[in-house]
């Protein structure tokens, strides 16, 4: 078993580029820095990015779960236009039902 510096395991048979453990930091870093919205989208551009296996090393990365990233994948899909223009919730405030 291979387990990334994350401690999410790795399969022996991958054959997907993983960035480096500095490489991660930062994008964590970033990623946190983020609103809900961007994080998504964010990740969602980082898992096209790598391909095949993309969605469940990103997830992993992230600690998101792989529909969010599908849902930033569906977000990117509808720019330029963007329905949910200027609407960012607060950390840690209450959902809007």
């Amino acid at each position: 078993m291979i387990y990334s510096e994350w401690g999410v395991f790795l399969s022996e048979f991958c054959t997907m580029i993983f960035y480096e453990r500095a490489v991660e930091v930062q994008m964590v870093n970033f990623y946190r820095s983020l609103s809900e919205k961007d994080r998504r989208r964010y990740a969602a551009v980082e898992a096209g990015k790598l391909g095949h296996g993309g969605v469940t090393y990103v997830a992993a990365l992230f600690g998101c779960d792989p529909e969010t990233i599908r849902h930033g994948a569906d977000d990117l899909q509808q720019l330029p236009q963007d329905a949910a223009a200027g609407r960012i919730r607060k950390k840690g405030g209450p959902q809007e039902s």
